[in-house]
């Protein structure tokens, strides 16, 4: 970790973040100094602590450590030296700010990849890499700033107490390695799950099943996604119109998608499509009787039967899970952090995002490894369990010779792979919630951004005699 301009003493391997040694397993430093390149600043008259390069992986770190305050997690990346002082809160949010969203949405591009082998169990469907795409909301801190960028959720009850922002992922299922997304604050426009897919289409290749909800159907996304070489399984409403061309021996049949009624009619720019409608009988589960309906250009009765695409949908339920390893357990709300992220600028969030997305990845990352070790399924094994490892053992990683740290990390990894899940229960879990009201009023827009008290509690007392 060479820079000319930091003031603080390297080890003897170059490092000056020292317990950070081992995220060189996942993230390359040259793809460190490479997103800094291209995303240039002023070069500082003078030598700081601070570097960009330096807060950029404080900022990483922060995507881990996610339990501690800037200035700890500087702390935690940095091994005691004497009486060297450590940067003050300030300082710390100030070098962040001036680093910005741009180098961490680089370094994330430049390092997330895919994860799944041909060996890893149940990442494949007959040679087809599984993919998801889902979206899911963030709450930030309610900043004026926050709040005019990205907005607040409106519903039957007037606007939510929390802005939030929209985030679109796509997810190699089989690993849970989140591979791209699109981020939108719900105040911007084209914000909607299907209006921000397209951007994420690009990352789809020849090879990929791409499961998707029934709320992102659409005659040209669909169009788009398959024109990429991939095929798609998704669920779509039951009222849409798809007529029956040719039926086949597992009781799908063949039908073509139009973009509109009048195409319908004059049999234009049809696409052909394999339609799959079932139900279940069991009343304990959501939907019981209920017409479901999936759509997928998986064709071939014979080669891809009805049933197993059925039952292959659950997966992207995998999605879901990636969404709770990251709001739930990687990033939870607590007393001191109400909301999802705590950036109070737009700015700041973006980056804080990308910066837990690449926390996230590293985890996984170092997930599969292990995994794979034990020939186990990715998804047997504990996120929290392997991320709380990760927390408690990353200040232990190891100085000296490269040996000396791929020691250090085998013994990781193999911690790491004894986080086995017992098997994943017959469960249903209905869409409900235990908290829905509450007794005090509505926060309203003349509640926030409250100018400070001009006296003390002391001078405002009146006696009432």
């Amino acid at each position: 970790m060479d820079d000319d301009l930091c003031l603080l003493a390297a080890d003897e391997q170059g490092w000056i973040l020292d317990r950070l040694a081992a995220l060189q397993q996942v993230i390359d430093q040259q793809d460190i100094e490479q997103a800094l390149q291209d995303n240039p600043q002023a070069r500082p008259e003078r030598a700081c602590v601070l570097t960009r390069q330096i807060m950029l992986w404080v900022v990483l770190a922060m995507g881990i450590l996610t339990h501690l305050p800037i200035r700890q997690v500087f702390k935690a990346c940095r091994r005691l030296h004497g009486r060297e002082g450590t940067p003050l809160r300030s300082s710390l949010c100030v070098a962040r700010r001036r680093l910005g969203s741009a180098p961490v949405r680089q370094l994330f591009e430049r390092t997330v990849d895919l994860l799944a082998t041909e060996d890893t169990p149940d990442a494949f469907y007959k040679g087809l890499r599984l993919m998801a795409l889902d979206g899911t909301t963030f709450l930030v801190p309610d900043s004026l700033a926050n709040a005019h960028a990205f907005g607040y959720p409106s519903g039957g009850r007037g606007d939510g107490a929390f802005p939030q922002v929209r985030k679109l992922s796509l997810v190699e299922a089989g690993t849970h390695a989140e591979v791209a997304f699109a981020l939108k604050g719900l105040r911007e426009e084209q914000s909607s799950e299907q209006a921000m897919a397209p951007a994420l289409l690009r990352h789809l290749q020849p090879g990929m099943l791409l499961l998707w909800d029934r709320g992102f159907f659409s005659y040209r996304l669909w169009e788009r996604a398959t024109a990429t070489g991939a095929h798609v399984l998704a669920r779509v409403s039951a009222h849409l119109v798809l007529r029956p061309v040719q039926t086949l021996g597992d009781g799908s049949y063949l039908a073509y998608l139009y973009p509109n009624e009048a195409c319908r009619q004059r049999d234009e720019r049809g696409l052909l499509v394999r339609v799959i409608r079932y139900t279940h009988d069991d009343p304990r589960r959501v939907g019981c009787g209920e017409e479901h309906v999936l759509l997928t250009s998986l064709l071939d009765a014979e080669v891809y039967p009805a049933l197993e695409l059925i039952l292959l949908y659950h997966e992207r339920w995998e999605i879901e899970l990636v969404f709770d390893e990251q709001k739930t357990h990687q990033t939870p709300r607590r007393a001191t952090k109400t909301a999802h992220l705590g950036s109070e600028t737009p700015q700041g969030v973006v980056q804080e995002v990308y910066a837990l997305s690449l926390g996230h990845y590293v985890v996984r990352a170092l997930m599969a490894e292990a995994a794979a070790s034990r020939q186990l399924d990715p998804d047997r094994l504990s996120f929290l369990g392997c991320l709380q490892i990760l927390q408690t053992r990353l200040p232990e990683c190891p100085t000296g010779p490269p040996a000396t740290l791929r020691s250090w990390l085998d013994g990781l990894l193999w911690e790491m792979s004894q986080e086995v899940l017992p098997p994943r229960q017959n469960r249903i879990n209905p869409r409900v919630v235990k908290v829905k009201m509450s007794k005090f009023p509505r926060k309203r827009p003349h509640h926030r951004g409250l100018p400070p008290l001009q006296h003390p509690f002391v001078d405002t007392v009146v006696m009432i005699v």
